[in-house]
């Protein structure tokens, strides 16, 4: 973990030329019915019960966990003008990450990300999702992040208890539903798919085959 369609850009300066200041884009939800859809999310992932079975609770190592779900997120931004056509922001987000499918590696995380994003280079950032247990998986973010793009990919590079030497890769489009002159950003994922294993894929046999 995003009229602002991108996970941490506001590069849509001719959107701003567009829009009255303080206006919410085209199509944006209110405060007050994002936040529910938000509430929506924490309840269902402490205490409806989600499709497939439930995970264990030690992934096997060197098998791939399919990743398909949702990711909501609210966060602060604050941005500086580089010129009359270019613009830097920082910004943190903190929200739920929703799996579906039986071979997810978890049903609920809460996801975390900082991000630093160009207008015209695009966004890096570095991603937490935490799961039920406290586990911890770590990914790293980049984007396009620009007026003419919207994707992200996370690349893990980690994490704690069961996402220990976590490895592979995720996408998603990033889509604003409110962004506020005080700097309050809130938006959600649109597609977002992937895979991880944990541990080491388990080494080739020797050539030959075994010796006596």
């Amino acid at each position: 973990m995003s009229s602002r369609s991108r996970f941490v850009t506001d590069a849509d300066t001719g959107a701003e030329a567009a829009n009255s200041p303080g206006a919410a884009p085209a199509g944006a939800l209110p405060i007050r019915g994002f936040r529910r859809f938000l509430m929506a999310g924490l309840v269902a992932m402490a205490g409806c019960s989600p499709s497939g079975p439930a995970p264990d609770a030690r992934l096997a190592a060197a098998e791939w966990h399919e990743l398909q779900g949702t990711w909501t997120a609210t966060g602060s931004r604050q941005a500086i003008r580089l010129g009359a056509d270019r613009r830097a922001s920082i910004a943190k987000f903190e929200g739920t990450l929703l799996l579906a499918g039986p071979a997810r590696p978890g049903a609920g995380f809460r996801a975390e990300a900082i991000v630093l994003n160009d207008s015209a280079t695009g966004m890096v950032g570095r991603a937490v999702w935490t799961d039920e247990h406290g586990d911890e998986a770590y990914s790293d973010l980049r984007g396009e992040g620009t007026a003419t793009g919207n994707r992200v990919e996370g690349t893990f590079v980690g994490g704690t208890g069961r996402y220990s030497g976590a490895t592979g890769s995720y996408q998603f489009l990033w889509r604003f539903v409110l962004e506020s002159e005080d700097g309050t950003v809130q938006g959600h994922s649109v597609g977002l798919t992937g895979r991880v294993r944990v541990g080491s894929p388990p080494a080739a046999p020797p050539a030959g085959g075994p010796r006596p």
